[in-house]
């Protein structure tokens, strides 16, 4: 979402003078996509309710909505406007929440508020501030994931959010200058696709609607978003590449149970995702049987009828994509859409059903919290209407402390994360008595405050989070330099990225520490020249890291760089340069950046992070489609994704191209071996397409009779605020679109989809695309004799000799050890889907699992793979080399 691009936008429509921008959306015909590309017509939308785990959630949505005048349904399915409040029984007002929708109090059903961000509870206090989702990636630790999910849960249940706008698998990670990719937690899917579940179910068990986002291909920051002059960028993405890359981890999202899906800014193959036919009705809500609501984010509907018949469900935050006129796509339109016949109420029925039915899924109509903070300001009392001309005022923030000990989940993830790439001479873990000199500004918090710059759009101190709606307050800042100082009092600190020029040549004992960053964020802000994306820096270290680094290596033998940064960097300037022996990959710690650190360098612990992405020597070791950002063309930017599954690793290993350190790739200060692997076959796995799918179970029925005009009417006496947005239309008014109704269909015949995706059925897709096929135990042992660690096992799977156009290796699975002493061991086990054994064939619509022998290799990394097992012969051996 993004919350923060509204000022930009509102800024555009006063500069301008715009008028009704709900004529915006016809301004441009659709730009030609490339050849091969489409966004194919799927119609109608499917509804929800067939799905078994949802069924008496559905039961009971059915019986609420049933009692709801049409305005009332309307009103579920908009917010009611950007920077607007709420009315609860007997007056009580509360500030808004990021996105606030509209009510059928008469029936109990209260306004829901949805609020940022991925990594914590957006725009209020008493709150933690944990590490982003790269961070928690780059733990490989499901346990970890899960359990940052239960805290973040906890947080937004606690502030009464409704809604948790998160978590990110959209961006994938395709382009490494994209500026969102810190949101999410990998350039892989599998990586992206089980932490976003383990997310999902963590928050989802304390009650809150989980959002996975953003559907889909928003890989790229700059011309994504649609406006009255230009429409966003459009990803064209191919059948295949769109199943087993980009879609795959929205499955495991689904398979979870996830409450709410919220589209992309862009267009995927021309049509915008909002109002993507394909996309919505027909691979999220039949292929992958997604039973929750389908919202759009922040001011990227772009129609009204069209988003409806397409599958939008929820339109957020209710306002035309230039906000603040009082007009809406949806609310009162989308009253007078249902009364002329433009909007089936079958479509409306349906679209309120998902919404109420998430709120029963997840336990809400039973003692949930009220919201109890306010999105824009932090005093007591403010604006209650802060968007109306004229607004009273009153109470908007009770402070309510939400954080009990989660920041010691947040350290832990913290602390997991930090990645070792590189420690010649074992120079790490360093020693109390170390003589140590530090040099950066990124050592050191924010002089100004860590909260000093509105949504973080700045990087000012140690870099804990990217920009833009991701972000969430620091309670406080734990910064690297006070935990070394914890450790080593009279520590030089130098806070400055200038290398000072009176320093003079170290002894062969001195250690310098040189802190580096790298930020990104939304395309709402521009930072030191970077758009969002890092367009300007590119691939190099912010504020000339690379040449404090080469500076002092000229003058300390011993260098250790530690690099808090949203994805990888470019380190050939200085990698290979004798004085640099150690380097550190912290990622984005959030508020919990120090200590987290000094046990990793003075050896409490070893480090067990491991890339969440790799790192290259040159940009141009990808492809041109995925190390450019597409740049300004008049009309719609085209991003055509012509590298195909050939992202990342996929690539390199294509290509025989040795990366600087590979996806994977972290080190310990101990050492592990993987033995006694062997290998089960769980569920017999037949080569071929799937079975036939699972018939649809019952849907909830109401009559589809356009309901009377009285039903728009507002009750006598009813006092509108002025831009706050309504779901009622004049008698008037409704008179006239009654008046007007038409049994034309709105959908000809010839759109209607007749034949269901072969390989739906249920939650995530079929049923038995979620079978165990194999699973594979194997022993790690810690070797080393002088230091306690972790480590991750990792699981690739290579596709048989003549599989088409299939990458090298794959993850499929991973699992993390315990912490282990020397000579400790533990039994890791991983398994493999028949979906992780399958590829999509874009002839018969379908997974089907290739003819011939896989290999499932394991190892510490994709450059580490010593174990190979072979699911055919049903025999695992060590002491190999992987296929790369």
């Amino acid at each position: 979402m993004v919350f923060a691009c509204s000022t930009r936008l509102l800024s555009l429509a006063l500069c301008l003078f715009l008028q009704r921008p709900s004529h915006a959306a016809t301004l441009h015909p659709r730009d030609a996509v490339p050849s091969g590309f489409e966004a194919r017509p799927y119609y109608p939308a499917p509804h929800g309710g067939w799905v078994p785990s949802w069924n008496d959630s559905y039961a009971k949505a059915q019986k609420l909505v049933s009692q709801m005048t049409l305005a009332e349904k309307t009103n579920i399915t908009g917010g009611v406007g950007i920077y607007m409040g709420k009315i609860w029984p007997r007056r009580t007002l509360i500030f808004p929440c990021v996105g606030n929708t509209g009510s059928a109090l008469r029936l109990g059903f209260p306004q829901l508020c949805l609020q940022d961000s991925a990594l914590g509870v957006a725009s209020t206090d008493g709150v933690t501030a944990f590490p982003a989702g790269i961070t928690t990636g780059a733990t490989w630790d499901k346990g970890l994931i899960y359990a940052r999910g239960v805290a973040l849960g906890k947080e937004f249940r606690g502030k009464g959010a409704n809604v948790y706008l998160g978590p990110t698998v959209g961006p994938l990670g395709r382009k490494p200058l994209g500026g969102r990719n810190w949101e999410g937690f990998g350039s892989d899917p599998v990586l992206q696709g089980i932490s976003g579940a383990l997310t999902i179910k963590g928050v989802q068990e304390q009650g809150v609607i989980a959002t996975i986002k953003h559907l889909i291909g928003n890989e790229q920051e700059m011309y994504r978003m649609y406006n009255p002059f230009q429409p966003g960028y459009s990803a064209n993405i191919d059948d295949r590449t769109l199943h087993e890359l980009y879609l795959w981890p929205f499955a495991d999202a689904v398979k979870a149970g996830v409450g709410s899906v919220m589209t992309a800014y862009n267009a995927v193959n021309g049509s915008a995702c909002s109002q993507n036919s394909y996309l919505l009705n027909g691979l999220l809500k039949d292929e992958l049987g997604f039973q929750g609501f389908v919202m759009s984010d922040w001011l990227s509907q772009i129609s009204g009828v069209s988003s409806a018949l397409a599958g939008l469900d929820m339109s957020m935050p209710g306002d035309t994509m230039v906000p603040l006129f009082g007009n809406s796509y949806w609310k009162y339109e989308l009253t007078r859409s249902v009364l002329n016949g433009s909007v089936p109420v079958d479509r409306l029925n349906d679209m309120v059903t998902r919404i109420v039915a998430a709120w029963y899924q997840l336990g809400q109509d039973k003692d949930y919290p009220r919201p109890n903070f306010s999105s824009n300001t932090k005093s007591r009392d403010g604006l209650l209407y802060p968007a109306a001309l004229f607004s009273p005022t009153g109470q908007v923030n009770w402070f309510v402390n939400v954080q009990a000990d989660h920041n010691l989940v947040a350290r832990q993830v913290a602390h997991d994360a930090i990645t070792l790439l590189k420690n010649d001479d074992t120079l790490l873990p360093l020693s109390t008595q170390s003589r140590i000199t530090v040099f950066g500004t990124d050592a050191a918090v924010n002089p100004d405050g860590p909260n000093a710059c509105g949504n973080r759009a700045c990087n000012k101190g140690t870099l804990g989070m990217g920009w833009g709606s991701g972000v969430a307050e620091y309670p406080y800042f734990d910064d690297p330099i006070s935990a070394i100082r914890r450790r080593i009092p009279d520590v030089t600190f130098h806070n400055t990225d200038t290398f000072p020029q009176n320093t003079p040549q170290s002894s062969p004992d001195d250690i310098a520490i040189v802190f580096i960053s790298s930020d990104a964020g939304e395309n709402s802000f521009t930072v030191e020249g970077n758009h969002g994306d890092r367009d300007k820096d590119q691939l190099s270290a912010w504020h000339n890291g690379d040449k404090l680094i080469q500076d002092a290596a000229a003058k300390f033998s011993n260098v250790i760089v530690v690099a808090h940064t949203v994805g990888p960097l470019l380190l050939e300037p200085w990698i290979a340069l004798p004085s640099v022996k150690s380097v550190l990959f912290a990622h984005l710690p959030g508020q919990e950046a120090g200590e987290s650190l000094t046990s990793i360098l003075f050896g409490d612990t070893s480090p067990s992070g491991h890339l969440p992405y790799s790192i290259t020597k040159s940009a141009s070791d990808l492809p041109a489609s995925v190390s450019t950002l597409r740049g300004f063309a008049f009309g719609q930017v085209q991003d055509t994704y012509t590298e195909g599954l050939y992202i990342d690793y996929r690539h390199l290993h294509r290509y025989n191209i040795t990366p600087r350190y590979a996806f994977g790739h972290g080190l310990s200060y101990t050492t592990f071996a993987l033995s006694n692997a062997t290998i089960r076959a769980v569920t017999p796995l037949v080569p071929g397409p799937l079975p036939p799918r699972p018939e649809k179970g019952p849907v909830p029925s109401y009559s589809s009779t356009i309901p009377p005009a009285a039903e728009a009417f507002a009750p006598p006496g009813f006092n509108f605020i002025w831009r706050y947005l309504y779901s009622f239309l004049s008698a008037s008014d409704a008179s006239a679109a009654a008046a007007a109704a038409t049994t034309n269909p709105t959908i000809h015949p010839a759109q209607k989809t007749t034949d269901l995706p072969p390989s739906g059925g249920a939650e995530g897709g079929h049923p038995a695309l979620w079978d165990i096929a194999y699973e594979i135990s194997v022993t790690v042992r810690n070797v080393g004799t002088a230091h306690a660690g972790k480590a991750s096992v990792q699981a690739y799977v290579q596709f048989p000799a003549g599989t088409p156009d299939t990458p090298v290796l794959q993850l499929r699975d991973f699992a993390k050890t315990r912490e282990l002493a020397p000579d400790g061991e533990e039994t890791m086990r991983v398994r493999l889907t028949r979906r992780d054994l399958s590829i999509w064939d874009v002839q018969s619509q379908g997974w089907t699992v290739p003819e011939g022998e896989f290999v499932v290799w394991l190892g510490e990394g994709s450059d580490r793979l010593g174990v190979g097992c072979w699911v055919q012969r049903g025999v695992c051996e060590g002491g190999l080399r992987g296929p790369v």
